[in-house]
């Protein structure tokens, strides 16, 4: 009996997430990683010394739905995002 026989076929481990090369997306991840929380727009605005400003908060806001869409991070409500937990 060879090997392949007695093995399943197991579904291939997705690669990991891809983080955008932006510096932004780096420090956006050091806060949710030194955090530990749910965090919205406005307070990684905030966090970043960013004037609390509509082009801000929509500039990091975007920057979170590209990594929800990536799966790097969730949206648990509507503008709350969070690291997903393993």
């Amino acid at each position: 009996m060879s090997l392949a026989e007695g093995e399943s076929e197991a579904e291939p481990a997705a690669p990991p997430a891809a983080v955008p090369d932006h510096p932004a997306y780096q420090q956006i991840l050091t806060i949710f990683a030194d955090t530990g929380q749910p965090l919205r727009a406005r307070d990684l605005c905030q966090a970043l010394d960013l004037p609390i400003a509509s082009k801000n908060t929509e500039n990091i806001r975007s920057k979170l739905k590209r990594l929800v869409s990536r799966g790097i991070l969730i949206e648990t409500e509507p503008g709350l995002f969070a690291q997903p937990r393993p």
